[in-house]
């Protein structure tokens, strides 16, 4: 019996020239709507839907596909004399290979002006009925849903005659990855559309971005998967310009830092290392504030991560290109810049990212892994600023003491708990994060910070726990801190402070960063 196939593909790349060696194989085509138009235009002999089905098309398309004579022929079992005899007393021809991909919802939803009925009218049915039916029945049929898998069907067709049973599971497990993908994105936006904000079913789906070589350390495999959905201004979405392949730690410090920068608008650069800031410095142009920032902590800097938030100029790129650095980020490069960072670094990374696409960008809740579990939380991507404040000691900060706790504060954000941090209006001068004690990050700020200490203030990502905290703040000589307060003990700190002459203020919210 000749063999048939069912071809319907909203993706056509390729299909003609599929399709005609198929038919050369020996193959009888079935075809529907715009895929049997172009098969019939490239001289390819197709057989219409509603001749199997001796059913219309109807209601604009939706209909053509979902009848017993296309379902059956996918899933009777061939070994079954039961299903054998179904299909010769209903007239079903069994089909053998099944060519499909599907309407294209991802592709809808991502227009800017897109509208609801746009996007229901892209949700594909037949086609993963379809794809579904065939892929169950993988024992006996062929399916394939990716473009890139064409040749190898053809290859095993031509050398066999057939596919193998294993291809044959493999392309199953293939489709069914990815109508399980496809159903997510639907549900997904109908989620959204209706203003759910904690389903029963957490459904999520990404694409595999980057085989790595390993992950954090080189006895762990990883990968790089990218949301369905790219978000415009993320590293997912960063052209690289130069250098060795992002790993894994690159990755993760690189999303840090682009985190970090996006609370400053002034010329800002942000040097980090192990996702946390070593150095942040704003200034009136972008060579200062690199200035600032590498004076910051000149030896943590070395082989960190360096983001700039406007173009790096010649001037900027010839101090940066002095030292090791394992990625620098930025809007852009001026021509001059790029030549020099790219002499003698041919593994620096260096990659451009689009920051005017930050406010354009949805902010993607994070997902943190546990044993047997997943956390689901919104960004923290909100800055409590003077307006929100509450100056509860009885010295007033100065206005040059204002602007210092405003950079401290956007900049403790993204310190890991207990996080501590000093600054001016400019510059971090000392970080103390993640350690188990408040306390102890204090004196690893102060002590970071020594000699640099006029005019500095102190930011605290949390409430200080002990006036202990503010002892050893005033002993420095700091004068003003930010914290979010919320202590039992708010009043012992803030009498600590009345006693040493310092202004503390309360801004009411936390920056936990674990």
């Amino acid at each position: 019996m000749t063999r048939r196939a069912l071809i319907s593909v909203s993706d056509k790349a390729g299909i003609v020239a599929f399709a005609t060696r198929l038919q050369e194989l020996g193959w009888e085509i079935i075809s529907t709507g715009g895929t049997k138009t172009a098969l019939d235009a490239a001289g390819v002999t197709t057989i219409a839907i509603d001749d199997v089905t001796d059913f219309p098309e109807m209601m604009d398309g939706r209909v053509k596909t979902l009848h017993p004579k296309i379902h059956g022929g996918l899933l009777a079992r061939r070994d079954l004399d039961s299903h054998v005899s179904a299909m010769k007393a209903h007239d079903i021809l069994p089909i053998d290979l099944v060519v499909v991909n599907l309407y294209p919802f991802k592709e809808t939803i991502v227009k800017p002006d897109v509208t609801y009925a746009d996007a229901v009218e892209n949700i594909d049915i037949g086609g993963p009925s379809m794809l579904r039916s065939a892929a169950k029945n993988h024992a006996s049929v062929t399916v394939v849903v990716d473009p890139a898998d064409y040749a190898l069907v053809l290859d095993a067709f031509s050398e066999h005659g057939d596919t193998s049973y294993e291809t044959r599971q493999k392309l199953a497990a293939k489709v069914f990855r990815h109508t399980a993908a496809y159903d997510a994105l639907i549900a997904e936006y109908f989620t959204a559309q209706v203003g759910v904000d904690k389903p029963e079913k957490l459904t999520v789906t990404y694409d595999l971005k980057q085989a790595m070589r390993y992950g954090e350390n080189p006895q762990q495999d990883a990968d790089f998967y990218e949301t369905a959905l790219p978000v415009p201004y993320s590293i997912a979405a960063a052209k690289q310009l130069n250098g060795k392949e992002l790993s894994f730690n690159n990755i993760r410090d690189a999303d840090a830092a682009i985190r970090i920068i996006r609370d400053f608008t002034a010329p800002t650069i942000v040097a980090l290392k192990h996702m946390n800031p070593c150095g942040i410095g704003s200034a009136d142009t972008i060579e200062k504030a690199w200035d600032y920032a590498y004076a910051s902590d000149p030896v943590s800097i070395f082989g960190g991560i360096v983001v700039s938030n406007r173009e790096v100029d010649v001037e900027t790129a010839k101090k940066m290109h002095d030292i090791f650095l394992e990625i620098i980020i930025a809007p852009s490069y001026s021509e001059e810049a790029l030549a020099v960072l790219t002499t003698k670094k041919k593994n620096l990374r260096i990659l451009a990212l689009d920051f005017a696409k930050q406010a354009a960008s949805e902010e993607p809740k994070e997902l943190t892994g546990v044993l047997g579990g997943l956390l689901v939380q919104n960004q923290d991507t909100t800055v409590e600023l003077r307006d929100t404040w509450d100056i509860v000691t009885d010295r007033q900060p100065s206005e040059k003491e204002v602007a210092a706790l405003e950079f401290a504060w956007r900049s403790v954000k993204y310190v890991k708990s207990n996080g501590i941090i000093i600054t001016n209006d400019h510059q971090t001068l000392g970080v103390g994060p993640g350690q188990t004690n408040r306390v102890a990050s204090v004196k690893i700020a102060i002590e970071q910070a020594a000699d640099r200490l006029e005019g500095a203030v102190l930011a605290s990502d949390a409430f200080f726990p002990f006036s202990d905290n503010v002892e050893e703040i005033a002993k420095a000589g700091i004068k003003a801190i930010i914290q979010p307060g919320g202590s039992v003990r708010d009043q012992d700190a803030i009498d600590e402070a009345n006693k040493h002459g310092i202004a503390m203020v309360f801004t009411g919210a936390r920056h936990f960063r674990h």
